[in-house]
């Protein structure tokens, strides 16, 4: 039976305040730059890298396999998320997290070496593809271990805070990477950005690999997992025992719904963030500067969202608060489009702004709802393919999906069909685990049958 987001007793051991603030920094920071190197590929494929690496054909088509190329990113995802689950609840959260930036700073370093299509051929954008699938891998390895280290070092009635600080990791990361190409762009002419200037914001990748060493050296695991490791150890004395096997046979259902739930929030922001960038640039002729600043002010608004969504649900419960962005997310994306097609720089603030909020609110309390989806020994495993399916079915797709829908249509009020049909979806998926959690709390409520020798004890008695 799929365990209720309610059902999760907190954890017992607690660590001294001191190495929580550490752990909670460092969960952060690996979230921060893990996101930001993400980012930066999103930025430069609406920006540079279809004329760079997929030159043949139109705009249009250039624009379309560089899209396609970070789709795959996002396809590489679950991958990551099933290799550092199964092996971050057999050996614990810290070493996969290791593993997972240095894969990731090695992997963008590449990018930003990486010679053009003019130069090596058809090489070029086989290694870029190849490149991006080494970056989704890391990022669907990242997540989990940072949300794991921050959630179950959390003290009693706040992990939704701390959950929230990994969270904070995406806005940190869009705010830097497109901070990052602002410089690039101003200090660089247009041709000089095109040649070499678009490299450096992938360089930066450099610095993940000091805080990989930094956690490897002074981060202690998570208390949850000691505990689950030492129960683990007993249950593989008799049975071969495996958390992917485990969340298959009897938890697929929870990881769905988690996926189901969350799809909108990722294709939204990746919407936000890569499509509306090409969008605007490309098809309402606004500039790339003053565009990539709407979004970086955006990003700043979360970083007061994100956390005050999340102690909310510490107060107020995780469902409750989760399904309130998703209904806010449905009924502004027609508005959203509605203010982006005016091709007013202000107008396109205040349409994603709102967007952003919406976001924020579900994105606040999700890293502690869906650790509370599964028990310690499978945790890593079963949050994590919940949000890589979430990543795929929403994120990855969403900037691909959003061009072929303008396309196909002409308006961009197909854009906002999308995503009100994810957002459908995903209130049926937290309205399923809503009934879930319910229903466990009424099961734990309910005192415990007595023994069929008292009953008839008890019976006699009254007779």
């Amino acid at each position: 039976m799929d365990t209720a987001p309610s059902a999760q007793p907190a954890t017992t051991t607690a660590p001294a305040a001191v190495n929580r603030r550490r752990v909670a920094t460092a969960a952060a920071l690996a979230s921060a730059v893990e996101w930001y190197d993400y980012f930066v590929f999103g930025i430069a494929a609406a920006l540079v890298l279809g004329d760079l690496y997929f030159p043949a054909g139109s705009s249009t088509a250039g624009v379309l396999a560089s899209f396609a190329t970070f789709a795959v990113g996002f396809l590489a995802r679950p991958l990551g998320g099933i290799v550092a689950g199964h092996l971050g609840d057999k050996r614990g959260r810290k070493p996969m997290l290791v593993l997972a930036l240095t894969l990731m700073g090695v992997s963008t370093t590449a990018i930003g070496l990486l010679p053009t299509y003019d130069t090596i051929g058809v090489a070029a954008p086989i290694l870029l593809v190849l490149l991006r699938v080494a970056q989704g891998v890391a990022v669907g390895a990242q997540w989990g271990g940072a949300m794991l280290l921050a959630t179950e070092y959390a003290p009693e009635g706040k992990r939704g805070v701390y959950g929230s600080v990994v969270q904070l990791g995406v806005p940190i990361g869009v705010v830097t990477a497109n901070t990052v190409f602002l410089l690039a762009g101003a200090l660089t002419t247009d041709s000089a950005f095109a040649a070499w200037g678009w490299r450096v914001p992938f360089l930066v990748g450099l610095l993940v690999l000091a805080l990989a060493w930094y956690i490897h050296t002074r981060v202690e695991e998570t208390p949850a997992f000691r505990e689950a490791e030492r129960a683990l150890a007993e249950k593989e004395k008799s049975e071969q025992s495996s958390p992917l096997r485990t969340i298959l046979r009897g938890h697929l259902g929870t990881v769905l719904l988690a996926g189901g739930s969350f799809a909108v929030n990722t294709a939204t922001f990746y919407i936000l963030i890569t499509g509306v960038l090409d969008y605007t640039t490309r098809e309402l002729d606004m500039k790339k500067g003053p565009v990539l600043l709407v979004s970086l002010c955006v990003s700043l608004t979360q970083l007061v969202l994100i956390p005050a969504a999340a102690a909310l649900s510490d107060r107020v419960g995780r469902i409750r608060i989760y399904a309130l962005g998703a209904v806010g997310i449905a009924l502004w994306a027609v508005p959203l489009f509605l203010l982006i097609d005016t091709g007013s720089l202000l107008w396109l603030a205040v349409g994603t702004f709102v967007a952003s909020c919406f976001l924020s609110i579900m994105y606040g309390p999700q890293a502690a709802l869906f650790a509370e989806l599964f028990t310690p020994e499978m945790r890593y495993t079963g949050a994590s393919l919940g949000y890589q399916i979430a990543a795929v079915a929403g994120g990855g797709l969403a900037p691909f999906v959003m061009v072929l829908l303008l396309e196909a249509t002409g308006t961009s009020m197909a854009v906002s069909g999308y995503i009100i049909a994810l957002s459908v979806i995903a209130l049926a998926s937290i309205k399923v685990l809503a009934s879930r959690a319910n229903a466990a709390e009424s099961e734990a409520a309910a005192p415990e049958p007595a023994p069929e020798s008292e009953s008839e004890s008890a019976a006699g008695s009254a007779g």
